[in-house]
C-alpha cells in the first residue's frame, strides 16, 4: 500500500474522514473524478509543482485547483480537490498518489454493504491476472491503448462482478503501479481498511469449509485486534496444512514446512 509520511500522512486522514462523508448514491462519480484529479497531477508536472508548492498561499493553491476542475467534476469533488491542494504535502509526488487512493476510497463507498464482495472480486481478479501470462501481458502491452485495455476489462468482466470492481480494475491500468498484479493487491487492502478489517491471504491444498473459514478468521481477528478478510488460494502444491500471509506476518503450518523443518534438523 502507497505509504504517507508526516505532513502527508496527517493530509490524508483527514481526507480519508472527508471522502466517508460522500454519499452512497454519487460515491462512483467521486471515485471517477479523483482518479482523472490523479492523472492531471501526473500528466502536468508544473501543475503538480504549484499546487504542492508551500511558499504559495494555501488560498492561492485551493482557488488554483478549484478554477480548474469546477464544472468538469462532482460538486463534491471540487471541495475534496480545494481541501487538498491547500495542505501540506511531504513529496511533490504525495498529492497525486493520495488523490488515487481516495478514489479507492470513494469507490469502496459505492458499494455500501458488499464491500466484503468487492474485496473478493478483486483478490479474484488479480488471481486470474497472475496465473494467465496472456491476459496479462495483454492488460500490460504498452502498444495498446488505454481504451483498448478498458474494452478488454469490459469484456472479461462487465455484467459479472460489481460495477466498482470494473472501476478499480481499469484504474490499475493507469500506470500507476509497478504491475496490474500490484495495483490490484493494494485497492484490495484499502477497500478491507475502509471496512476495519485486515487481509489474510491463505494458501491450502483443499477448499475449506465455510466452518474452517470461520474458524480461522476468529483466530486471526484474536491474534490480530481486528477483523480479518480471507483469501484463499487453492494450491495443491501445499501438500496440507494451511499457509497464512497477513502483511508482512507469514504462518506457515504446511506440511512441506514442516518437512522442511525436519530436514534442517537432521542435517543440522
Amino acid at each position: 500500500m502507497v505509504s504517507f509520511r508526516a505532513a502527508s500522512a496527517d493530509a490524508m486522514a483527514a481526507l480519508t474522514d472527508q471522502v466517508g462523508g460522500v454519499a452512497e448514491a454519487s460515491a462512483s462519480a467521486v471515485a471517477g473524478d479523483l482518479f482523472s484529479a490523479a492523472r492531471t497531477l501526473r500528466a502536468e508536472a508544473s501543475l503538480r509543482r504549484v499546487v504542492t508548492d508551500q511558499s504559495v498561499p494555501a488560498a492561492a493553491r485551493s482557488g488554483l485547483i478549484g478554477d480548474l476542475f469546477t464544472g468538469k467534476v462532482d460538486a463534491a469533488t471540487v471541495a475534496l480537490l480545494r481541501d487538498a491542494a491547500g495542505r501540506r504535502w511531504t513529496r511533490t509526488g504525495d498529492l497525486a498518489d493520495a488523490l488515487e487512493q481516495l478514489g479507492v476510497v470513494a469507490a469502496v463507498r459505492s458499494v455500501g454493504l458488499q464491500a466484503g464482495t468487492l474485496v473478493d472480486e478483486l483478490f479474484a481478479v488479480r488471481q486470474l491476472v497472475t496465473g494467465n501470462s496472456d491476459l496479462r501481458n495483454a492488460l500490460s502491452d504498452p502498444v495498446r491503448s488505454a481504451a483498448d485495455k478498458g474494452a478488454l476489462v469490459d469484456t472479461l468482466l462487465a455484467g459479472k462482478v460489481l460495477p466498482a470492481t470494473v472501476q478499480l480494475v481499469k484504474q490499475a491500468l493507469s500506470g500507476s503501479y509497478r504491475t496490474v498484479v500490484a495495483a490490484l493487491e493494494d485497492y484490495e487492502r484499502t477497500a478491507a481498511q475502509v471496512q476495519g478489517e485486515g487481509v489474510a491471504t491463505v494458501h491450502v491444498a483443499r477448499p475449506l469449509s465455510e466452518a474452517d473459514q470461520q474458524r480461522l478468521g476468529s483466530a486471526l481477528t484474536r491474534q490480530y485486534g481486528r477483523p480479518v478478510h480471507l483469501n484463499v488460494v487453492v494450491d495443491p502444491a501445499v501438500l496440507g496444512g494451511v499457509r497464512v500471509e497477513i502483511g508482512d506476518d507469514v504462518i506457515d503450518g504446511t506440511v512441506l514446512s514442516r518437512l522442511d523443518d525436519a530436514r534442517r534438523k537432521i542435517a543440522g
